[in-house]
């Protein structure tokens, strides 16, 4: 037997027979041609070939992992637009008097390696796509077709990477889980993955010789075995059995209300970083979503996203939501989300530094366009809004009125606005201490315990060699919990919790007898919530 570590993706596991998966080689040819305008047009009707093929891809996708993540199809068709990728082509085939695959293959191969060598993870994930459009324009030039045949028994595949496309177009019912050399948990075919509830390690050097061979794939370590013995053959099968017996009885939870057995009602939402993540909302069937980390938008770009982009991603929410509540966190950039951009000084102690909502109060040109297209996004669906780090009264009534003049202004230009509710995170102890007070000028509260624990036990919860001396059920932190719930009732504040110790299992029944409104959890750990907040 042998083992290798990597990262997983999906705390799953997965047994069957490796299929080593080898893109197909396309031998790229250098010639020289003489009608250079005539190739050009060669390479812009097999792009558009290209685009319509992804499009076919994206109807595909739709119906097996849903709208929000078959939209990387419509990003790659877009790239396929990008002037800078279009003019590096045009120029090779022009200055160098180059066939047009010898074109896109060496653009390709050019991009891959400028996104590759970022430090940025996202960046690097996009390399990938970089990779898989340049490879599809080369294949239609090449009068090749780019299929996958995974034979009929179900297989674990094993490659270099997997592109988005690539995964896709398998056949999901014979895929049991994949492991790869390269690629990001932030990558595209890794929101697949988890999408489609497929484990996945990342970070193992697969190799072709394992092709045929059995092995268990371990997403709750990240451990691969290739010939397991039979002692690990039984306990990955026991586990896997395990799995489906639980998932079998959390399935049970689905459209059953998050009501105690005593006929309290709970509100039990999903947090999410992105709108990829709605489809896993919808499918463990949260009643909403309780945290939405609009900071993506800002954390995966070189630039400021402009209103219409950060309107666009706010409504595709709150339309695929359709009707349920959608929470919107206004960026919360700062401590250990950086984006070079930002132009963000070096502190000594970032995490109580210039971070979240005081950038956006030193920077208001930044929080009004966000909060325009926040509000804006809010004539589509039941959008609230909820500002981070708050410490005073004061800063949360200038907060108001900026957000007063942004949907005034809205009216005025006679753009369709909404967002009605509006909350601050209570994540500090300054405003945990000042509750009463604060839940004079808002609508909720949503506890952030992370930043509240780590703050409160003046402990950052990112060193790993003070783990032992943080207690996220430290009897402090559980009291301003308390506090923050009845000074939020007090004042007709409803009260919910978003942060990690909402999954708590342990604290479910404490938060309950505190009188807690909400609960905001993992999509993955909706369910588990709910089975638990029925037996109370």
């Amino acid at each position: 037997m042998e083992k290798y570590e990597g990262r997983a993706i999906f705390q799953r596991v997965a047994i069957g027979r490796i299929w080593y998966y080898t893109k197909e080689e396309q031998s790229i040819k250098r010639c020289r041609i003489t009608d250079k305008e005539a190739e050009w047009q060669r390479y812009q009707r097999a792009r558009q070939q290209a685009v319509e093929e992804l499009k076919a891809l994206y109807e595909k996708a739709q119906k097996e992992v849903g709208e929000v993540n078959a939209a990387i199809f419509e990003v790659h068709a877009m790239m396929l637009e990008d002037d800078d990728y279009n003019a590096s082509v045009r120029n090779m085939i022009e200055s160098q008097e180059v066939n047009a695959e010898y074109a896109v293959a060496s653009t390709g191969d050019n991009f891959f390696r400028m996104f590759s060598e970022m430090e940025d993870d996202y960046f690097q994930a996009r390399a990938a796509d970089i990779r898989d459009i340049s490879d599809r324009v080369v294949a239609v030039l090449s009068h090749r077709e780019k299929k996958q045949d995974l034979g009929t028994e179900p297989v674990i595949i094993a490659a270099e990477d997997l592109a988005p496309s690539e995964t896709v177009q398998m056949d999901k019912d014979r895929m049991l889980g994949f492991v790869t050399e390269l690629g990001s948990a932030n990558s595209h075919t890794a929101i697949l993955a988890r999408t489609m509830n497929i484990p996945a390690l990342i970070g193992i050097p697969v190799k072709p010789e394992w092709n045929g061979r059995m092995a268990v794939i371990d997403g709750y370590h990240g451990i691969l075995y290739l010939d397991p013995d039979d002692k690990t053959l039984e306990q990955m099968s026991r586990r896997q059995q395990e799995d489906k017996e639980r998932a079998r009885l959390l399935e049970q939870m689905k459209n059953q209300e998050t009501v105690t057995r005593d006929g309290r009602k709970i509100h039990l939402y999903a947090n999410i970083g992105n709108p990829a993540d709605v489809a896993s909302v919808l499918e463990n069937d949260a009643e909403g979503i309780g945290l939405f980390r609009s900071e993506f938008l800002y954390l995966e770009r070189e630039s400021w996203p402009t209103e219409e982009e950060q309107f666009q991603s706010y409504k595709l929410a709150a339309e695929m939501m359709a009707g349920k509540k959608v929470i919107i966190r206004t960026l919360d950039i700062g401590a250990d989300k950086q984006a070079a951009y930002f132009g963000l000084e070096h502190e000594e102690n970032p995490a109580m530094g210039y971070r979240a909502i005081r950038i956006c109060l030193e920077q208001p040109e930044i929080f009004r366009t966000q909060l325009r297209a926040i509000f804006r996004a809010g004539a589509y669906g039941r959008i609230a809004v909820m500002y981070p780090m708050i410490t005073s009264v004061e800063e949360v009534r200038r907060i108001k009125q900026i957000a007063e003049e942004v949907q005034t202004e809205l009216r005025r230009q006679g753009i369709p606005c909404g967002c009605a509710e509006q909350g601050i995170m209570i994540e500090t102890p300054a405003a945990a201490l000042i509750s009463d007070l604060l839940a004079k000028e808002v609508d909720f509260f949503s506890i952030g315990t992370n930043d509240l624990s780590q703050y409160t036990l003046a402990i950052d919860r990112q060193n790993s060699r003070l783990d032992s001396f943080f207690d996220p059920h430290h009897p402090a932190i559980l009291r301003l919990i308390r506090t923050v719930i009845e000074n939020g009732h007090k004042e007709g504040c409803w009260v919910g919790i978003c942060g990690e110790l909402a999954a708590d299992l342990e604290l479910t029944e404490a938060f309950l007898d505190m009188g807690i409104d909400e609960l905001s959890v993992a999509p993955g750990m909706v369910l588990a919530v709910r089975e638990a907040v029925r037996k109370i």
